[in-house]
């Protein structure tokens, strides 16, 4: 059986940096960024807003696309946040 994934886009503030990652437990990695419990880019670049997620049957679907949309240009990423969330508000609390 097929594991859930889910490609998330972490950002700053509405067209700030862009962050993209892939999981198995959104809230949990979202909760990780947001507590500076991973460091890295998020922690560096103040990324704490979840502006994007998608969800996936499978995690290797996910990790597909994630690897596509990383070598999209920003353009790209941003109509995609926008087409969806275009105030790049924190969509964190729809999840818990």
């Amino acid at each position: 059986m097929a594991k859930t994934g889910y490609l998330y886009i972490m950002s700053n503030r509405k067209n700030g940096v862009i962050y993209t990652g892939v999981t198995s437990d959104l809230v949990k990695r979202v909760y990780e960024h947001r507590e500076n419990i991973t460091g890295g880019f998020t922690q560096k670049y103040n990324a704490k807003k979840l502006v994007y997620y998608e969800i996936f049957d499978d995690i290797d679907l996910a990790i597909l696309y994630e690897k596509k949309l990383k070598n999209r240009n920003r353009s790209f990423k941003v109509a995609l946040i926008e087409r969806h969330n275009p105030h790049w508000q924190d969509v964190y609390d729809t999840l818990i």
